[in-house]
C-alpha cells in the first residue's frame, strides 16, 4: 500500500504527497498535461522541443543543473503523446532547490533566439540520427499514419516531419510556452524523507504566487475503422519486417489490463506463443514481438517482427494470423494466464521498490484521475481471465480493422 495525499492550490496545481520515512531523498515531479497530442497539425515536435529547451536556464539560473549537482541531486525528463515529466532527486535537506528551480522555470524560461536555436540543432540532429539515418527509423511515422484518421496520434512525439521544428518561431515557442507549462496544467508530486505539513508549506511557498492560464481542454476523436489498411516500404535495412497494428480501448478502460496480458501471452519471453511458433518451429522469424501502447485515448496493440532472411514474407505474415486465428478460437490456458500475471505483478513489486518509481507513477495516475490508482493495479490485473482475453481478441483481432506495414529489403 503506498501512501499519499492531495492538495489543490488556489492557482490550481495539484500537490500529491507521500511520506518515505526510510529514505535519506526527496523526488520533485512535475508533470506536465502536454504531449504531443495537443500540437498543431502543422507545428509538431514541440513537446519534445521544450523538453530540451526546459533545461536551458531561466533569466534567475542560467544554468538549471549546476545548482542541483551543487547539492546532490539529479535530474532528467522525457515526454510522450500525453503529457511531458521532469524530476530531480535530492537529498531531503536540499529540497528547497529544486522546488525553486522547479517553480522558476515555470513562469520565467529564458526563450530567446539563441537558446532556440541550440535546442532546435539538438533536436534536428536526433530526428535525423533516429529517425531518417537509421535502419527501421521511420516505422512509427509510417504506422502511426496508417492506423489514425484524425486523432494527433498520427505522429510519434519527436514530430511529424523535420521541417515543423526547422521552422518554428520565436513567437511560435513562446506561445507554447505560455499555454500548456502553468500551475493548473500541472501535477506535483513531493515523496521522500518530508513530511506532508512541510510539504505543503514548501511547495506553497514557491509556487502560490503564480498565476494559472486558462487551457483549452481538446477534444479528441478517432472514426472507426471498418476496412484493413496496407502499406509496402522498400529501404536499406537488414531484415525484411512486418508490423500488424490494431486499435484497442484507452487506458481508462477495465479492457486495458487484458489487452496487456495478451500481448505478454503472445510474446513475452521464449515460452511465449509466437516465440515458441514462429520463431523455434517454424524459423519464419529471427525475432517477433507484442505490445501495446498505454495512451490516455485509443490504443493500439501490434505485432512486429523481424523475418528470417531468405524466408518468404507472404508465409511468414500468414503465420501470424494463423496464431491470431488460434488465440481467438481456442481459450488460452490458465497456467498461461496466471504466469503472466505473476511476471506482471513480480515487476510492479520490484519497480515500486523505487522512490522515483513511485513518485512518476504517482504523478501518472493523479494524471489519469487518482494518484491511489496506483493501489488498485494489482486488483485489475488479478481479474484479467481466459474469457475476457478471448472476449478481447475475438472483437480486436479482425482482419478488417488491421493496419499492416511491410517494411522489405531495396
Amino acid at each position: 500500500m503506498i501512501d499519499c495525499s492531495k492538495e489543490v492550490l488556489e492557482n490550481g496545481l495539484t500537490l500529491i504527497h507521500h511520506y518515505d520515512e526510510t529514505t535519506p531523498f526527496v523526488v520533485v515531479n512535475l508533470l506536465y498535461k502536454v504531449g504531443s497530442k495537443h500540437e498543431d497539425k502543422s507545428k509538431t515536435g514541440f513537446t519534445h522541443l521544450f523538453e530540451h529547451l526546459m533545461f536551458g536556464g531561466t533569466t534567475n539560473f542560467p544554468d538549471f543543473d549546476k545548482p542541483l549537482q551543487e547539492a546532490g541531486g539529479q535530474n532528467n525528463a522525457f515526454t510522450n503523446n500525453d503529457y511531458t515529466n521532469y524530476y530531480d532527486s535530492v537529498p531531503a535537506n536540499n529540497v528547497e532547490i529544486p522546488l525553486c528551480l522547479e517553480a522558476d522555470r515555470m513562469v520565467s524560461l529564458n526563450i530567446n533566439p539563441n537558446s532556440l536555436e541550440v535546442q532546435r540543432k539538438v533536436v534536428c540532429e536526433e530526428f535525423k540520427e533516429n529517425y531518417i539515418n537509421i535502419p527501421y527509423g521511420n516505422v512509427w511515422h509510417l504506422l502511426r499514419d496508417m492506423v489514425y484518421r484524425e486523432h494527433p496520434y498520427k505522429w510519434p512525439t519527436i514530430g511529424k516531419e523535420l521541417k515543423h521544428i526547422e521552422d518554428a518561431t520565436l513567437d511560435d515557442v513562446k506561445n507554447f510556452y505560455t499555454r500548456y507549462y502553468n500551475p493548473n496544467n500541472a501535477i506535483l508530486v513531493l515523496a521522500g524523507n518530508i513530511e506532508k505539513a512541510k510539504a505543503s508549506e514548501l511547495v506553497r511557498k514557491y509556487f502560490t504566487e503564480i498565476k494559472p492560464v486558462p487551457v483549452d481542454q481538446k477534444i479528441f476523436s478517432e472514426p472507426e475503422q471498418t476496412e484493413a489498411r496496407e502499406k509496402t516500404v522498400y529501404e536499406e535495412i537488414p531484415l525484411n519486417a512486418i508490423y500488424i497494428a490494431f486499435k484497442m480501448c484507452d487506458r481508462f478502460d477495465p479492457e486495458y489490463y487484458t489487452a496487456d496480458v495478451t500481448s505478454d501471452i503472445l510474446s513475452t519471453g521464449t515460452s511465449s506463443r509466437l516465440y515458441q511458433e514462429l520463431v523455434k518451429k517454424e524459423k519464419a522469424f529471427v525475432e517477433i514481438d507484442a505490445h501495446i501502447s498505454s495512451s490516455e485515448d485509443i490504443g493500439m496493440i501490434t505485432i512486429e517482427g523481424k523475418v528470417s532472411d531468405g524466408y518468404d514474407v507472404k508465409k511468414a505474415n500468414d503465420l501470424i494470423w494463423q496464431e491470431l486465428e488460434k488465440i481467438k478460437q481456442e481459450k488460452v490456458s490458465e497456467v498461461e494466464v496466471r504466469k503472466c500475471k505473476n511476471k506482471m505483478l513480480t515487476y510492479m513489486n520490484f519497480s515500486e521498490a523505487s522512490l522515483l518509481n513511485r513518485t512518476i507513477s504517482l504523478a501518472y495516475y493523479e494524471l489519469l484521475g487518482d494518484a491511489n490508482m496506483i493501489n488498485e493495479e494489482e486488483k485489475n490485473y488479478e481479474q484479467v481471465s481466459a474469457e475476457t482475453i478471448q472476449q478481447f481478441v475475438q472483437k480486436t483481432f479482425v482482419k478488417e480493422k488491421s493496419n499492416t506495414l511491410f517494411y522489405l529489403k531495396k
